[in-house]
C-alpha cells in the first residue's frame, strides 16, 4: 500500500521554532513529528511513501530519503516539492500518476501512533470512497466536529464510533454540537477521488473535498481511533503532549526515549546534564543547565545551555541556544540559535 505524508505547512503558530525549519522537523520527545505517522504507516504494512513538502522542504528531504535506507520494511520514501501551495488535497493530487490503488494520506504536523490495520479493514468492509480517522475530544467547540450514521444517508448518532459520515461543522457552539469526534488528518482514499480535485489549484480535503463527496452522495465513512493523536500547533501544545505521553509512557504504542522521568511529568535525556530544579519540564539531548536554575512546565530542546541562577517558567527554549546567568524567562518562546545575555528578562515574547 502507498502512504502519502502531508507536510507542506509553514506551522506559523509556532514561530519562532519554525523561523529555521518546518514544522513536521519540530521534535516531540526527541523526535521530529513526522515520524510518529511514518512509523505508524510502516507498522500497518505501508511499502512506499512520499511526503508532500513546501515551506524548507529540502530540510525534510534528507530526512525521508534516509527511512527506506535505514527501514528494510519501506520500499521506497522520497518527497514532492511544491512550487507553491496546493492545499491538503491539491499536494496529494500532483501524486495521481503514482496513486492507483487505495492508499494513505496522513498529517506530518502532528502526533499520531495508532493501528491503522483497524481504519484500513473497516474502510473496505464499509466500501466507502474515503475513510477518515477521528479522536474523541473533551471539548469539540474547539475543533470541527463530525457527525456518523448507521446509514449513509441517516440520522446523527452522537453515540457512535464508527459509522457513515452525514455531517461536518467547524467549532460548534456547545449546544450545537452533535458529537465529540473530529478529523485527526487521517484518511483512507481511493484513487477514483482524485478526479474530483481540481488541477492546478489550491484545493483542502476538509473544507472543499469532503464536503463535496457528500454532496455527490459519495459515501464516507469515520473510524474513531485508539492510541495517541496531539494537535502540536501551538507552543503550549508542545508542552502539554510531552506531559502527556511521559505520564502514561507504560501504555505507548512506541518506545520512549533513553532518558530519566523527573517527578511526574518532567524529563530528562540520557545525553543532557542538568543540575537545575526540574518541575514538570523536558531538557533534550546535548543541553546543559547550571545550578541553581529553576525549570518549571518547560521544554528545553537540543544543543542548549542555561546558566546559573535561571528562572524559567512555562516557556519553549529552541535548539542550540545560550541563556546566560542569572535569567528570568516567563511565558516565551525562543526560537534555535538564540543568545540571551546574563541577567536578561522576558515575559511573554518570541525571540528569534
Amino acid at each position: 500500500m502507498f502512504g502519502v505524508i502531508m507536510a507542506g505547512g509553514q506551522g506559523t503558530r509556532l514561530y519562532p521554532l519554525t523561523a529555521n525549519k518546518p514544522k513536521p522537523m519540530v521534535e516531540v520527545l526527541g523526535r521530529p513529528v513526522i515520524e510518529f505517522v511514518k512509523d505508524a504507516m510502516v507498522k500497518s504494512g505501508v511499502k512506499d511513501i512520499v511526503v508532500t513538502t513546501g515551506y524548507k522542504g529540502e530540510m525534510l528531504e534528507k530526512l525521508v530519503n534516509s527511512w527506506s535506507k535505514n527501514d528494510s520494511n519501506l520500499m521506497s520514501s522520497n518527497v514532492n516539492q511544491e512550487n507553491t501551495p496546493m492545499g491538503t488535497a491539491g499536494s496529494v493530487r500532483l501524486l495521481s500518476n503514482q496513486l492507483k490503488e487505495t492508499f494513505v494520506v496522513g498529517s506530518g504536523d502532528s502526533v499520531l501512533s495508532c493501528n491503522l490495520e483497524n481504519l484500513i479493514h473497516a474502510h473496505k468492509n464499509s466500501s466507502a470512497k474515503v475513510t477518515i480517522g477521528l479522536w474523541q475530544v473533551p471539548n469539540p467547540s474547539e475543533f470541527g466536529i463530525v457527525g456518523l450514521s448507521n446509514e449513509q444517508s441517516g440520522e446523527i448518532d452522537g453515540g457512535l464510533e464508527e459509522g457513515y459520515v452525514v455531517k461536518f461543522l467547524e467549532k460548534p457552539e456547545p449546544e450545537n454540537a452533535f458529537s465529540d469526534v473530529i478529523n485527526a488528518g487521517l484518511y483512507i482514499i481511493e484513487p477514483e477521488v482524485l478526479e474530483l480535485i481540481p488541477e492546478d489549484e489550491k484545493y483542502d480535503f476538509s473544507k472543499q473535498l469532503f464536503p463535496k463527496l457528500l454532496e455527490l452522495g459519495w459515501p464516507i465513512f469515520g473510524k474513531k481511533i485508539e492510541g495517541v493523536w496531539f494537535d502540536v500547533g501551538l507552543p503550549d501544545e508542545l508542552i502539554k503532549a510531552q506531559h502527556t505521553l511521559i505520564r502514561d509512557r507504560e501504555d505507548l504504542p512506541f518506545d520512549m526515549p533513553k532518558g530519566k522521568v523527573v517527578g511526574v511529568n518532567g524529563f530528562e535525556f540520557t545525553k543532557s546534564s542538568s543540575m537545575a530544579t526540574n518541575v514538570g519540564s523536558v531538557i533534550s539531548n546535548g543541553s546543559v543547565i547550571d545550578k541553581d536554575t529553576i525549570l518549571e512546565n518547560s521544554l528545553v530542546m537540543t544543543e542548549t545551555q542555561i546558566g546559573n541562577n535561571c528562572k524559567i517558567y512555562n516557556s519553549v527554549i529552541g535548539s542550540n541556544v545560550f541563556i546566560g546567568n542569572f535569567c528570568t524567562i516567563e511565558n516565551c518562546v525562543i526560537g534555535d540559535n538564540v543568545s540571551v545575555e546574563k541577567n536578561s528578562s522576558f515575559i511573554d515574547e518570541k525571540l528569534d
